[in-house]
């Protein structure tokens, strides 16, 4: 009997034992041992879940030992672990994180192990870590084969992206498809996004003729399911200044050159006594504001339920300029609302919708006559002010474009504002197993109102004068959608052969409608009542315009996905696009394309190398387009001006626009390249390199030079844009990434890429053989050129061989008299390129080079215990400059370099004699270009984590404060303000920036070094 109640007794315990429930507390760290915040946790078959804290910490009530918990996290392989006590660690599979991460291709997505294309991704840490303005500055100096370039350093100024070089010389940015839909990138704000992929080769033909300058695809942060609501909390507050000012001639030294420019030309000297006139004014720093405010508050709310999830945002950016202060300011607000719901276990919906609203005000920039083109030519003898408290006239000996800076600030008035909301709405379907339906709509709608008053002033006889006094304004509204439909088909057959397929359809419209309206004799000369509705004066001074415009493509797309044992990879697809934009012959073009892979680490002969831990060759060809040229370039419109006598007087018209061309269709980009994916070390090092040659062929080339008879020359006339061009890019990419976990307290990871870029024309077909662009000085021939065998838009000009040093010299030389003048000692001696006995000119030739030669990024990022430290920095190498933001008149003022000039035999073989005679020195030649190679410190950024600990007393998950310094110092020997200024001339078509003339600095607005110090707050 005994025996049997002890049995009992045993058997109780053992069942109370097997019953007892337990809190469990975990951590979760990833491959190297760094906590992973924001894992969801959830207890298997049932509803209780939670997730990871900052410190990767989480705690499950009520389990029992045998409970199997889900750990899953973007990017990381989901993991079961079943519960064996109240304390566990979970390590995330960091193969997981660099191989099985899913990767966004189009229309579908892969496992980047499975990826044949060159694709590159920016994350959301990097973008949080660089702390962008606009999102395409994030992408500079960490992506290899990608080129950003600031349009101005004004605040809300435009960027452009250049993907693998530059391909054409009508538009070259990307398209952006963002969730899906094709947006604006710079109207994101940059903690919006989760991640973004970047398609470089024939990836991007699933896009077909808006894929030849490659794809950006955004994906925007969604909230976890099964997650309790995560706070987020951003802000910095900061200022700027100028990056660099340019070192010009103080009042004393201007006095003392100008003197010796007038006696060497034989006149009275300006300035017979330059006692007491000391440094003068330093017009820079009359322009330049000091300590520019910026402001940016930014916040997110998100979260899930087993079934649905969301996330809605908010931020605020304001930002004055350096040049102007709120003159030249941008004022951002964002508003975001994202949306996914499992309806059933076949359908899921999502919506993600976007609500943008921005003001931006403007200053006359980058040409002559800008206020920083003045704030350097204007010598420093002169004060800002007169005696009067008045600004002071400039005399028209300086040049009558020259003005008071700071008259033009005082006296300039406009105001931009810009409201956009855009979206999409989308679902997935599982019709059946492996066959998934998904949709999706995505629209764009924006209205933006422009308002501009000339105020009735006299700067002193310049051609900014106004007589009298004028507003515009004007109204634009801007939609498009897109309805996509198509079906992905996944299936394993056997063991060892898996298959996708993915064939839909694409409607895209896009129409609008523009209102501008012009009225003079504005009420009391004031901006307050600058309004067309307070014009009194009679009708015929009011002129107004408006256009409208409608354009749609249909598109229909299929792709093809196998592989072998996951080893052996292909991919083909095709896009079949039919658009408006093209006349009846040319409606419809076809795009295919295809990848493969070889993962050669997964072969047998292989072996397990300790080193090699994945290696993979990949390669591509395909056929892509570009259509981004204005509509209706087929027919002839009557959309330009015309003003003609009727009756005695005046009247205004209608009169052709641009000169039609029947012919016309899209450009046609060929891809190839070739590549290899390699890690090693236990995957702390991951090497990315490519080599790529990509063909435009058919360039839309606008305004191609026609008879004059045509009238091409009239206000809203050009002549046509034609398919006249061929241009390769060839060119090689490395990247090379390296983590590592030194200790528990300390961390780093540093990343280097370089891409290499030849750029050459191979066809022009407009009659000439070349296409001419750009500006240099005042009356000289334009000082670029496309032409066959050289870079696109090179510059052409004279060859120098140094200083005239004395007459036997100049006696010796060629005669350099049909450039303008005889030349003497301490002219620029130029080069008789084509050995005539004479220099004219004949001898104008290839002379520098906008395009770099290489570009490269290196960043680094350490974190030792509770301090983070980050570095970005960006290099271009080969790149050439034109010096032109010094007018060349003789009073004007100069940078100090002109002071090592020549004024005698062996004093300067580089630098030319001053003087008011006439000389051949002004000329478009080697003098004037620079070597604008450069390494720029983009952002260096210091932060310090609260213990969580202490924070979460208070329920604050993390609290982060930082300081940083956004382009904190540039080294180069260029003398202008910036290296990178390189944006080209506006295109005829008033859409695209010409690569034609770029690469010419006016006196570009500097970007700002800008100090912020920042707090981030999660709850």
């Amino acid at each position: 009997m005994k025996p049997k109640l002890l049995l009992m007794v045993l058997l109780l315990f053992t069942s109370f034992a097997f019953s007892q429930t337990f809190d469990v507390n975990g951590t979760v760290l990833d491959a190297s041992g760094m906590s992973l915040p924001g894992v969801n946790v959830k207890v298997k078959s049932s509803s209780q879940s939670t997730t990871t804290d900052f410190d990767g910490s989480f705690k499950l009530s009520g389990l029992s030992k045998g409970t199997v918990i889900v750990l899953s996290y973007i990017g990381f392989r989901t993991q079961e672990v079943s519960v064996s006590s109240n304390k566990i660690t979970v390590k995330m599979s960091d193969d997981a994180k660099s191989l099985e991460e899913v990767v966004v291709i189009g229309y579908g997505s892969q496992k980047k192990r499975e990826v044949t294309g060159a694709v590159a991704i920016v994350d959301s840490k990097t973008i949080e870590t660089l702390k962008p303005i606009k999102v395409e500055q994030a992408l500079q100096g960490t992506i290899s084969g990608v080129n950003v370039t600031s349009q101005s350093g004004a605040p809300g100024a435009g960027l452009d992206i250049r993907i693998r070089g530059i391909a054409t010389n009508g538009e070259n940015k990307p398209t952006a498809i963002i969730d899906g839909y094709v947006g604006d990138l710079g109207l994101l704000n940059p903690n919006d996004i989760e991640t973004i992929t970047v398609l470089k080769d024939a990836q991007a033909a699933i896009y077909g003729t808006i894929g030849a300058n490659g794809v950006i695809l955004v994906t925007t942060k969604m909230g976890k399911k099964n997650s309790k609501p995560k706070v987020v909390y951003n802000t910095y507050t900061g200022f700027q200044e100028t990056s660099r000012k340019l070192p010009t001639l103080n009042a004393t030294e201007y006095a003392l050159l100008l003197n010796e420019s007038y006696a060497n030309g034989g006149k009275p000297l300006p300035y017979p006594n330059v006692t007491g006139l000391g440094k003068g004014t330093d017009w820079q720093d009359e322009v330049f504001g000091k300590g520019v405010p910026i402001i940016n508050h930014d916040i997110s709310i998100s979260g899930g339920s087993e079934k649905i999830s969301y996330a809605v945002s908010g931020s605020h950016l304001d930002q004055e300029g350096i040049v102007g202060g709120d003159k030249s300011g941008f004022l951002r607000n964002t508003a975001r609302v994202a949306l996914g719901a499992d309806v059933s276990e076949k359908l899921k919906v999502k919506t993600n919708v976007i609500y943008t609203y921005f003001t931006r005000k403007t200053l006359n920039e980058n040409g002559l006559g800008s206020v920083l083109f003045n704030a350097l030519n204007i010598p420093a003898t002169f004060s800002a002010y007169d005696a009067n408290g008045d600004f002071t006239i400039i005399p028209n000996s300086l040049g009558n474009e020259i003005i008071n800076p700071l008259a033009q600030i005082e006296n300039t008035y406009n105001d931009y504002n810009y409201k956009k909301i855009n979206g999409n709405f989308g679902f997935d379907y599982k019709i059946f197993k492996g066959f998934v339906l998904s949709s999706s709509f995505g629209f764009n709608t924006s209205n933006s109102e422009r308002k501009e008053f000339a105020k009735q002033i006299s700067y002193g006889g310049k051609v900014f004068d106004v007589v009298q006094s004028s507003v515009t304004q004007s109204t634009v509204n801007d939609n498009d959608y897109s309805f996509d439909l198509f079906g992905t088909y996944t299936n394993k057959i056997g063991e060892n052969h898996n298959i996708a397929g993915t064939i839909g359809t694409t409607i895209y419209k896009t129409w609008g409608k523009g209102l501008s309206g012009t009225g003079y004799d504005v009420p009391y000369n004031s901006w307050e009542f600058a309004d067309l509705d307070l014009i009194t004066t009679i009708s015929k001074v009011l002129t107004s315009r408006s256009y409208t415009y409608d354009q749609r493509r249909l598109s229909y797309f299929a792709r093809a996905q196998y592989d072998y044992k996951g080893k052996y990879l292909l991919s083909a697809m095709v896009r079949r696009d039919a658009s408006t934009k093209f006349g009846p012959g040319n409606k419809v073009g076809y795009f295919p394309s295809v990848t493969g892979g070889w993962v050669v680490s997964d072969e047998g002969f292989f072996g397990e190398s300790k080193t090699i831990n994945f290696l993979k060759f990949r390669a591509s060809y395909g056929t892509l387009g570009n259509d981004q040229i204005p509509n209706y370039g087929y027919i002839g419109i009557l959309n330009g001006e015309a003003t003609y006598v009727f009756d005695g007087e005046l009247s205004g018209g209608r009169a052709q626009g641009q000169l039609p061309n029947p012919n016309i269709k899209w450009e046609e980009a060929q891809k190839f390249d070739v590549g290899a994916d390699l890690k090693l070390f236990n995957d702390k090092v991951s090497i990315v390199t490519d080599y790529f040659i990509d063909t435009r062929k058919d360039l839309l080339i606008p305004n191609i030079p026609v008879s004059g008879i045509n009238g091409t020359g009239a206000p809203g006339a050009s002549a046509p844009t034609v398919n006249a061009g061929t241009v390769r890019n060839s060119g090689f990419e490395f990247a090379i990434d390296y983590k590592e976990k030194f200790s528990d307290s300390f961390s780093m990871n540093v990343g280097y890429n370089v891409t290499f870029i030849k750029n050459e024309v191979i066809k022009v077909n407009n009659g000439t053989g070349f296409i001419e662009g750009g500006a240099f000085a005042v009356g000289q021939q334009p000082p670029s050129r496309m032409e066959v065998g050289k870079p696109i838009g090179y510059f052409y000009g004279y060859k120098t061989d140094g200083i005239f040093q004395n007459q036997a010299e100049v006696n010796a030389h060629p005669s350099q008299l049909a450039l303008g003048a005889n030349a003497a000692p301490g002219d620029i001696r130029f080069v008789d390129v084509n050995n005539d006995g004479v220099i004219d000119t004949n001898d104008k030739t290839n002379i520098g080079d906008p395009i770099p030669e290489a570009t490269m990024g290196f960043n680094l990022q350490m974190n030792y215990k509770n301090f983070d430290f980050a570095l970005y920095t960006f290099a271009s190498i080969g790149n050439d400059m034109v010096r032109n933001y010094e007018r060349n008149l003789t009073d004007v003022n100069h940078l100090n370099y002109v002071l090592g000039r020549w004024t005698g035999e062996g004093t300067s073989n580089s630098i030319p004699r001053v003087t008011t005679g006439a000389t051949a020195n002004n000329n478009f030649s080697e003098y004037y270009v620079e070597d604008a190679s450069y390494l720029r410190i983009q952002n260096i950024q210091l932060g310090y984590t609260l213990s969580p600990s202490l924070t979460q007393k208070v329920g604050i998950s993390k609290l982060r404060l930082y300081g940083a310094v956004n382009n904190l110092y540039t080294f180069t020997k260029y003398r202008g303000f910036d290296p990178g200024a390189s944006v080209g001339p506006t295109n005829r078509d008033q859409v695209s920036q010409s690569p034609i003339g770029a690469g010419i600095d006016y006196g570009f607005y500097p970007m700002p070094r800008t100090y912020l110090l920042g707090l981030n707050l999660n709850f």
